[in-house]
């Protein structure tokens, strides 16, 4: 995934410090976040300029939200992908940021 490298494969997951249950949480994803960050990236990247909502990934790939925002927010901090600057309203019609590839 290009820039993963110091981010992705730390061997602490991300997490919330001091929180038993964020550490558990990132523990058992680590496996699994890879291959669905880059199917996130994947969806994204296709969309073009159009983008993708959060709330557009959790229903085409049938995530939790917490799954779908926490990968966004991993290609978001590593670069990977960017806020265009841009909203669109989400299933529960709130306004939620459009993400891109740059």
């Amino acid at each position: 995934m290009g820039k993963s490298g110091f981010y992705f494969d730390d061997p602490d997951p991300p997490h919330v410090q001091g929180s038993a249950t964020s550490h558990a949480a990132a523990v058992s994803m680590k496996s699994s976040a890879n291959a669905i960050r880059s199917k996130i990236k994947s969806r994204i990247q296709a969309a073009g300029v159009y983008g993708k909502t959060c709330d557009e990934i959790e229903a085409e790939m049938d995530l939790r939200h917490q799954t779908a925002s926490a990968r966004i927010r991993e290609l978001a901090l590593a670069g990977l992908i960017k806020d265009s600057g841009a909203v669109r309203p989400t299933r529960s019609k709130r306004n939620a940021v459009i993400w891109v590839v740059p």
